[in-house]
């Protein structure tokens, strides 16, 4: 664990470093690339930077933003974190760096201390987003992370340590809202050798192609396989939505099946959950424990096939292709 001592420099507007283990020296501004490039996970600020006389009022803000900043990791870092206090933190703070370029609109003179702040802080967002099971905010977040790993990437940021892992969370997040489409978008802003070797991407990966199959046993046995203990809300409710269409397939296949054989088919464990499964479906559970799907006497809904004219049209678009021929 690396501890520094910050202070501000009025003339270049950035931090210098002083107090480095047992040395005193003056780094360049430079040396603050270096240290950002470690995401802040293995920096500890051991003294607050208070506020200076010598810097304007907007720099001043900034110190500002950035004590809170620490504040956030320590409480962040904690074992349980509080997710509503993280949570309230992380709001201050998205209102101190609208001032300071949160989304990065001056690639030109890129500040990076402004650049690497915000997007340790936005990873934060995303992960403390899970914790509150808060998705329309998760969503938000992620939108506002992406510019900072595809936009910037190779030109003013280094990768971050979590960058995969998000994408990973995102592309979860994606199957278990049933949206194949928008995940198969978010899969080609990635490398193809990160598809293939990295596991945070090969776990979502791997979902949606048994999603694909049919293969929802394997989706089921994945909950003990995920990569990180943040994907375990986005598997709970990928695990619902593969419930709905298992439930779609039985009212179509069986006109009623017993209790035992739906919790089998749904992968459920409990018969509590089971019912208030059911309930949410508005299955009847009749005496016998059996599930009836089709009443008696109820009408067909298919309509016959109109083979005649089916055959017609067939005819025509033979003699059709042998006129073209």
């Amino acid at each position: 664990m690396l501890r520094f001592f910050f202070e501000p420099n009025p003339r270049s507007h950035q931090f210098e470093i002083v107090n480095v283990g047992p040395r005193t020296v003056k780094t360049a501004p430079t040396v603050v690339k270096l240290v950002c490039c470690e995401n802040f996970d293995n920096v500890v600020c051991s003294r607050p930077i208070a506020r200076s006389s010598r810097t304007n009022n907007i720099m001043s803000s900034f110190y500002e933003i950035t004590n809170l900043f620490w504040t956030l990791k320590m409480e962040w870092n904690k074992t349980q974190p509080d997710f509503k206090k993280c949570n309230d933190m992380l709001m201050d703070i998205k209102i101190g760096m609208i001032n300071h370029k949160f989304l990065p609109v001056n690639v030109e003179e890129p500040d990076l201390r402004e650049y690497f702040f915000t997007r340790d802080i936005l990873e934060i967002g995303v992960q403390c987003s899970v914790g509150m099971h808060d998705i329309s905010s998760f969503e938000r977040y992620m939108a506002q992370l992406k510019p900072y790993y595809l936009d910037y990437k190779d030109k003013i940021l280094p990768k971050s340590l979590n960058e995969y892992h998000l994408f990973g969370l995102n592309l979860l997040f994606l199957l278990s809202q049933n949206r194949i489409a928008d995940f198969h978008t978010e899969l080609e802003l990635l490398p193809f050798n990160i598809i293939q070797t990295n596991p945070y991407i090969i776990h979502s990966v791997a979902l949606e192609q048994y999603l694909m199959e049919g293969n929802y046993n394997k989706i089921f046995e994945s909950k003990n396989n995920v990569p990180s203990h943040t994907y375990n809300y986005f598997m709970s409710i990928l695990f619902n939505t593969v419930r709905d269409e298992i439930a779609k397939c039985l009212q179509v296949a069986y006109k009623k099946v017993s209790i035992v054989s739906a919790m089998e088919k749904l992968n459920f464990n409990d018969i509590n959950e089971m019912k208030e499964f059911a309930i949410k479906k508005n299955w009847m559970l009749g005496k016998d424990n059996y599930y009836v799907f089709h009443v008696e006497g109820e009408k067909d809904t298919i309509q016959p096939l109109r083979a005649e004219e089916i055959v017609s049209y067939t005819c025509q678009y033979t003699k059709d292709l042998d006129i073209i021929v």
